[in-house]
C-alpha cells in the first residue's frame, strides 16, 4: 500500500498482521498496534518526544544484566506488573492474595532447615518468622516449599552487592502440619534502584522510589496454585504509597519486639487448590 497517511497507516499495519498463524499472538499484536497508534494521536506525539522515548527504552535495556532487571522496575512502577498479577490471580475469598514478583528473585537459593537462619550474615536486627501453610478448606499443607528473600538493613538485596554470597534468602519446607519457622532479620523500608532511567522517570513525575518493609514469599505445593506474595510490616510509612503499588491490607502483619530485642512476625498462608483438569 502506497500513499500512507496518518488516517490510514493503522489499518495498513493491521493488514500486515492478517496472516499471523498464532491466533493469540495476532490478537495481542493487533491490540498493541491499535492502542499505540491511538496513544500517539491522543497526545499528538512529536518526533522529538518519540525519539526521547526510544532513548529511554534503550537506556532501560542497557541497564539490564544478570543482577538487575530495569524493565521489571519499569513495569512495576507503572502499575502494569500489579495489574497483571491482579487479573491473573482472582482467587476465592480466604486465599492469600498475590502481589508483584519483583526483580530480585534468584534461582538456586540455598536450602534452609526449619528453624534455620535465612539471613546468613546479612545486616539487620534479628527476627523470627513463624506461620502455617493451609489449603482453602483449612487443611495443613504438609511439606510446602517456601522460597523467601528480602533486603538487608541497608535496603540492599544480596544480588546488588557484587560477589556477595546468598544472604537473606533461602528455601525451606513446612512440617507435616504445614507449620514453618525460620530466623532472619527485621524487614526495613528501602528505595528501589533509582540511578537509571526508571529513577529519572520517578524524579520527573515527582514520585519517590520507596517500598514499605516486607518479606518476599513464593509458596509451592503439589495440588495447589503457586503463590507469589509479600508480607508487609505494619506501621511502615510507605504502606499507602508503595512505589510499585504492591500493598494489600490482607498482607500487612505486626512485627512484635520481644524482650530479648529480636522481633517476631507470624503469618499464615492459604493456598488455592488446583482445579480439576487444570
Amino acid at each position: 500500500m502506497r500513499n500512507l497517511t496518518q488516517d490510514n497507516i493503522t489499518q495498513a499495519v493491521l493488514a500486515r498482521l492478517a496472516d499471523t498463524p498464532d491466533p493469540r499472538l495476532k490478537e495481542i499484536m493487533t491490540s498493541l498496534v491499535q492502542h499505540l497508534h491511538s496513544f500517539a494521536r491522543e497526545v499528538k506525539l512529536t518526533e522529538g518526544e518519540w525519539m526521547r522515548g526510544i532513548e529511554f527504552l534503550t537506556r532501560t535495556g542497557q541497564m539490564c544484566d544478570a543482577n538487575r532487571q530495569e524493565f521489571i522496575l519499569l513495569s512495576d512502577t507503572l502499575g502494569l506488573s500489579m495489574l497483571t498479577v491482579a487479573m491473573n490471580n482472582d482467587k476465592p475469598a480466604g486465599c492469600t492474595e498475590a502481589t508483584v514478583f519483583g526483580p530480585f528473585y534468584v534461582e538456586g537459593a540455598p536450602g534452609v532447615d526449619l528453624g534455620g537462619d535465612v539471613a546468613n550474615g546479612a545486616a539487620g536486627v534479628p527476627c523470627e518468622v513463624r506461620g502455617q501453610v493451609r489449603g482453602l478448606d483449612g487443611e495443613p499443607v504438609a511439606g510446602a516449599e517456601l522460597h523467601v528473600w528480602q533486603a538487608d538493613a541497608d535496603g540492599k538485596y544480596d544480588v546488588q552487592r557484587p560477589g556477595q554470597a546468598h544472604q537473606a534468602r533461602g528455601v525451606l519446607h513446612a512440617a507435616r502440619d504445614g507449620r514453618f519457622h525460620f530466623r532472619s532479620i527485621l524487614a526495613e523500608a528501602y528505595p528501589i534502584p533509582d540511578d537509571g532511567p526508571v529513577g529519572d522517570m520517578l524524579k520527573a513525575t515527582k514520585r519517590h522510589p520507596w517500598r514499605p518493609a516486607h518479606l518476599h514469599f513464593m509458596v509451592k505445593a503439589p495440588g495447589y496454585e503457586t503463590l507469589t506474595t509479600h508480607v508487609f510490616r505494619n506501621g511502615d510509612a510507605y504502606l499507602d504509597s508503595d512505589a510499585v503499588f504492591g500493598v494489600r491490607q490482607s498482607l500487612v502483619a505486626d512485627w512484635v519486639r520481644q524482650p530479648d530485642g529480636r522481633y517476631l512476625v507470624e503469618y499464615d498462608f492459604v493456598l488455592n487448590p488446583v482445579k480439576a483438569g487444570a
